[in-house]
């Protein structure tokens, strides 16, 4: 991941996103009728984290939707921030819906709802709150020298 900054607000555009597509897979994986469309759209979502974790923000469908239709609505942001830690945390959402696509893929209904609920979680605490689990995870890795800063 090379270090170049990015507008804080798109990352928490593509947040909301995720948030309402991930609460709609654990309200459709509650019902056998419908679990095989909650795997179809955690596939999705698996995918679209798969962009973010290995492209980055910039390549990412929701930071081209932010940047070309929400962006110009905006101010100038006042700070810009890191790209590395949503990029980050784009890959901790990676292997949490990819453990619940898995376990979804098996069979395992509960496996499936639990991992969307939590991928649903972080999703809706940066969304709502702009606090960034994965980024939490990055920064603590980052001053234990694990990742470079």
């Amino acid at each position: 991941m090379s270090k170049q900054e990015i507008d804080p607000r798109g990352p928490r555009f593509g947040a909301a996103i995720t948030a309402v597509l991930l609460l709609t897979v654990v309200y459709l994986s509650l019902n056998p009728s419908t679990f095989s469309i909650a795997i179809s759209i955690l596939g999705i979502v698996v995918a679209l984290f798969a962009i973010g974790a290995f492209l980055g923000n910039s390549k990412h469908p929701y930071g081209y939707l932010y940047k070309r239709l929400v962006r110009p609505l905006l101010q100038a942001p006042k700070e810009l921030e890191d790209s590395r830690p949503p990029q980050f945390a784009q890959l901790v959402g990676l292997l949490v819906a990819g453990t619940g696509l898995v376990l979804g893929g098996l069979d395992i209904q509960i496996g499936l709802t639990i991992a969307a609920a939590a991928a649903f979680f972080a999703a809706f605490l940066n969304a709502v709150f702009n606090y960034c689990l994965g980024c939490q995870i990055w920064l603590g890795l980052a001053r234990v020298g694990i990742i470079k800063p």
